[in-house]
Order: C-alpha cells, then sequence, then structure tokens
C-alpha cells in the first residue's frame, strides 16, 4: 500500500530551474555562437540606454514538465524585468527542444505589446527562421519589431539612475 502512494512522487519529474539572471542574453541551449551573443546583448543594451525599458531573451533547452507559460512566468516572477518604478520589462523565452516560444510583457507594455502582437511576431519573425535553424536571425527580427512597438508606448524618461545593468 505504501508503494502505490509513493508511485506518483517517484514519476513526478523536477521543475526546470529559473537561470540566475546574468545577462540580456542567456542562452543554455547552446544555440547562438559568441558573435550572435554579444550583437544580441549590444542591441538589448542600446535600446535600454534609450528608451529604459528592458528586454531579456532567455534560450532553454526545454520547460518540461512545465508549459512554457508557467515557466516564462516563474521566470518573470523571478527576475522582475524593467524599471522597478515603471513595469516595462519584457522576456523572449525560447524552448528550443519543445518548439515553443513565448514573449512575457510586464504590466507597462501590454498596451503596446497585446497578446494578440506578441502572437504575431512570434508566427511571423521568430519561428520561420528557427525553422530554418537561424535563431539569431529570428531573435533580431523579434527585437526590431518588439523595439518598434515599445518606442511607440508614452514611457517616462530614462534618468542616470536607470542606467545600468543591475
Amino acid at each position: 500500500m505504501l508503494a502505490l502512494l509513493l508511485l506518483p512522487q517517484a514519476h513526478a519529474q523536477a521543475l526546470q530551474p529559473v537561470p540566475a539572471l546574468s545577462a540580456r542574453v542567456i542562452d543554455r541551449s547552446n544555440s547562438l555562437d559568441a558573435a550572435q551573443l554579444q550583437a544580441l546583448e549590444a542591441r538589448l543594451a542600446a535600446f535600454e540606454a534609450e528608451r529604459g525599458s528592458q528586454i531579456v531573451v532567455l534560450l532553454v533547452p526545454t520547460t518540461v514538465p512545465e508549459d512554457i507559460a508557467a515557466y516564462a512566468f516563474r521566470v518573470a516572477d523571478a527576475w522582475k524585468i524593467g524599471r522597478r518604478d515603471v513595469g516595462d520589462g519584457l522576456i523572449v523565452l525560447v524552448a528550443v527542444q519543445d518548439r515553443r516560444m513565448r514573449i512575457e510583457v510586464a504590466k507597462t507594455l501590454e498596451g503596446s505589446v497585446p497578446d494578440i502582437a506578441a502572437k504575431q511576431i512570434i508566427d511571423e519573425a521568430m519561428a520561420p527562421r528557427f525553422r530554418q535553424g537561424d535563431y539569431a536571425g529570428g531573435l533580431d527580427a523579434a527585437i526590431d519589431q518588439l523595439g518598434a512597438r515599445i518606442r511607440g508606448e508614452p514611457l517616462p524618461p530614462v534618468r542616470p539612475a536607470d542606467a545600468g545593468w543591475t
């Protein structure tokens, strides 16, 4: 009888850990080379200096046993991307082996990047390039579209205290 009670726990799979927030582009799937990582990081740093909003890219092999939405929520909750007093952060999450993508948007940016726009960016900018194995190109295209949408949002200006990576 005790063995039957323990059986579900034996088959339960541990949740994927949330990696430490150590850069604007974190590639745990090894899908990007060093030059691609550096180029994306530089683009995101320049955008953050210009607008104040933070965009962070996370590539992981898988989010199993969670679906990508649940994992993205845990990442967003742990990282708290964006300016604290503005809430203008965004996470682009790619689960490479699962072939799943998600754009997790903080409250202030929900107007400029609503769910339908995030889906369109995934379907039209990221997925076609990812199918060809061009992860850097897909992320670059997504960052272009996300940046254009955020630039149209009336956000508070960048203050000196906002500058720099925390």
